[in-house]
């Protein structure tokens, strides 16, 4: 049996018999069989033909004439009418059946599938997928705090780490130097221990008392104007300091390469300072002889500007110093 629906059972046709297309009403035919008799009629889709429970009324019970029901004949009409409900029962029941096969069939292939796709992790999204994304992990910092940069002070103050060699060639290179555009011409350069051998006035009895090491010095000569520069290294910041509030009269000058004697029986300007452990002292007049007044502003701005350089070279000592230092304790990379 097909899904379909049911096949009805159909009788079989009798010769002469029309189909169902030629049937009127429900299979009561309107003209004579073969024979001049009248057929039996023909129900349609598969009904059996109606029985005339008086069709033997005549001459007695079942027969012509006979006024009486003809009680066999309703009696196989109503067993025909009961197998019929039961043939229809049964149909029903089997498509009902199968009906419910069917839909279980697909409950358990949808429940089978289901279960596969929980196995392999679910099946892929087809529609929008929403998305949170993940805050940016914030940079961790460690907790103890790097160790400051070595301070360049410390190595022009301290002589264990002040350990540099210190050379008139290091503290005064090349053959010339420019100061804001000036440019200045060295002349002789000279380095002594003896510091009080390179001095003019009390100036040497100061070095010797605060415990001066030596002295490195250098001239040089802008315009007719002449400097000598002299620096003193002492033992300590303290000794270095105090060089230069106690100073009286001052460097000597140096002559040679090209400079002759200057602030000699003259007046010439005379200064002192310094940083960390070192002291710096200057003498500057006119290379003629001159005597400095206060108006003389290139002899001031020449002692300015060596000044600045002694003090800019003694810094970059400590600064190098540092560097080297701080490089030499960093982790290997």
């Amino acid at each position: 049996m097909s899904f379909g629906g049911p096949q009805w059972p159909q009788e079989p046709q009798q010769q002469g018999q029309q189909g169902y297309g030629q049937q009127h009403g429900y299979g009561y035919p309107q003209q004579p069989g073969p024979y001049g008799q009248q057929q039996q009629p023909q129900h349609g889709y598969g009904y059996p033909p109606p029985q005339d429970p008086f069709a033997g009324a005549q001459g007695g019970p079942g027969g012509p004439g006979d006024g009486t029901p003809d009680w066999g004949a309703l009696a196989a009409a109503s067993e025909a009418g009961s197998r019929r409900k039961r043939r229809l029962l049964i149909a029903g029941g089997v498509l009902a059946t199968v009906a419910v096969g069917a839909l279980v069939a697909a409950a358990v292939v949808a429940t089978n599938k289901k279960n596969d796709e929980a196995k392999n992790g679910g099946p892929t999204p087809t529609g929008p997928v929403t998305t949170t994304a993940s805050p940016t992990p914030a940079p961790t910092f460690s907790s103890v705090a790097p160790p400051p940069p070595p301070d360049p002070k410390d190595y022009i103050t301290d002589p264990k780490k002040d350990k540099a060699p210190l050379t008139t060639d290091g503290l005064y290179p090349g053959t010339k130097l420019t100061m804001f555009g000036r440019p200045y011409k060295k002349g002789a350069t000279s380095a002594t221990k003896n510091c009080a051998s390179v001095t003019t006035g009390g100036l040497g009895s100061v070095l010797s008392k605060n415990g001066c090491e030596h002295v490195l010095r250098a001239t040089y000569v802008k315009d007719g104007v002449a400097i000598t520069v002299g620096v003193a290294v002492f033992p300590s910041e303290k000794a270095a300091l105090a060089a230069k509030k106690q100073a009286t009269g001052g460097i000597a000058p140096l002559a040679g390469k090209g400079v002759g004697t200057f602030c000699h029986a003259t007046v010439c300007l005379r200064r002192a300072n310094s940083v960390g452990r070192y002291a710096y002292f200057t003498q500057a007049g006119f290379a003629n002889g001159k005597k400095v007044t206060t108006k003389d502003k290139p002899v001031f701005q020449a002692s300015d500007d060596l000044g600045t350089f002694v003090f800019n070279q003694i810094y970059a000592r400590g600064k190098s110093q540092a560097n080297a230092a701080a490089a030499a304790s960093a982790p290997p990379r």
